[in-house]
Order: structure tokens, then sequence, then C-alpha cells
């Protein structure tokens, strides 16, 4: 299995975002304990917040505001 995804790297295709998956979820299932958000709930919640903060986020990082156009899908 493959190494965890750093900072610096990205997701280049389907394949790739497929095995990263079942990397996080074998990840959960192994040392689930461990993790901040280890339950699906307490994911969801972060996953919420993180979303709602990247307006803030974007046009910080990025100088400028988050395209109106994004795809959501």
């Amino acid at each position: 299995m493959p190494m965890p995804l750093t900072s610096n790297q990205s997701v280049p295709d389907h394949e790739a975002f497929t095995q990263f998956l079942a990397q996080l979820a074998e990840e959960c299932r192994q040392h689930g304990e461990e993790w901040e958000n280890a339950t699906l709930p307490r994911f969801l919640e972060a996953l919420t917040a993180w979303v709602e903060s990247g307006p803030g986020w974007y046009g910080r990082h990025q100088g400028e505001p988050l395209p109106a156009e994004g795809n959501w899908t």
C-alpha cells in the first residue's frame, strides 16, 4: 500500500483517489482511536466547518474570491 499523501502532493486521477480513500479507511480501522475525528458524525462536522471556511481561506491564500463557477459535484 502506498504511503499517505503529504501536504505538497495531489490526487491526479480517479484511481489514485480511490486508493487514497481505501488507505484512509484502513488507517481508521487500525488507528482510529488516535484520530481527532474518529467517528463519521465528527468527521462530517469537521468537513462542514472546513468547507464553510473555504471562501475565506481561498481569499487569504489565493488573493481573490472563491470562483462562483466552481464544480461542487
